[in-house]
């Protein structure tokens, strides 16, 4: 009996096996000329991932990027979009099922979503720095590791109390939770999205 050899195409054969989940993981990355800038990644497999970002290079480019809760990921920018680019994921067999897993576990714990980024998507703020007045009449200068309309993550020196209330800039907010990398705040009021990096920003 001939046997018919079936030839499998492994780009095809990877799209049905992973999935791309929508996500929201801060990062950096690197282009082939060392550059570096803060990304967001949106959506992501195993295979390849798309991120916003405010440089882009050109197709067939390395990149090495550092995600959040997925760490160290390379590959080639294989398309350009209107913010950023979508990028292959260069990865052993191992790797992609680790990654697979990974993904899995982000989109069903939804273990990025504090209460204020079901309401809100979060953005990368151009201007990581901040400066956070605190309760105590004290400042301090701190690092906005993501930020949306309602509230943002920060790393400072310290970690203020659960409760506290404190000034971003100029956006009045309170202390709902500490995270691993700092704290999270939740603003008092919902901020515009056209003004919302500039005030939280400014030091006056």
């Amino acid at each position: 009996m001939a046997f018919v050899q079936r030839k499998f195409q492994p780009q095809a054969e990877e799209r049905r096996r992973f999935q791309r989940v929508k996500i929201h993981l801060l990062g950096r990355y690197m282009l082939a000329d060392r550059r570096e800038y803060p990304c967001q990644a949106i959506n992501m497999s195993p295979g390849g991932l798309a991120l916003l970002a405010p440089g882009i290079g050109n197709i067939g480019e390395r990149v090495v990027a550092y995600l959040d809760h997925i760490g160290r990921v390379e590959g080639k920018i294989t398309r350009l979009l209107d913010n950023g680019f979508a990028m292959t994921v260069s990865a052993t067999p191992r790797k992609r099922e680790k990654l697979a897993a990974q993904l899995t576990w982000l989109a069903n714990r939804e273990i990025l979503n504090l209460p204020e980024d079901r309401r809100h998507d979060r953005i990368v703020p151009r201007n990581a720095m901040g400066w956070l007045k605190l309760e105590s009449g004290g400042e301090m200068q701190c690092r906005i590791i993501d930020l949306s309309l309602s509230g943002a993550a920060l790393s400072g020196q310290t970690r203020p109390e659960v409760g506290s209330h404190v000034m971003l800039g100029r956006v009045a907010a309170r202390v709902v939770r500490h995270i691993e990398e700092g704290f999270a705040i939740e603003f008092n009021h919902p901020q515009v999205l056209e003004t919302v990096e500039d005030n939280v920003t400014a030091r006056d």
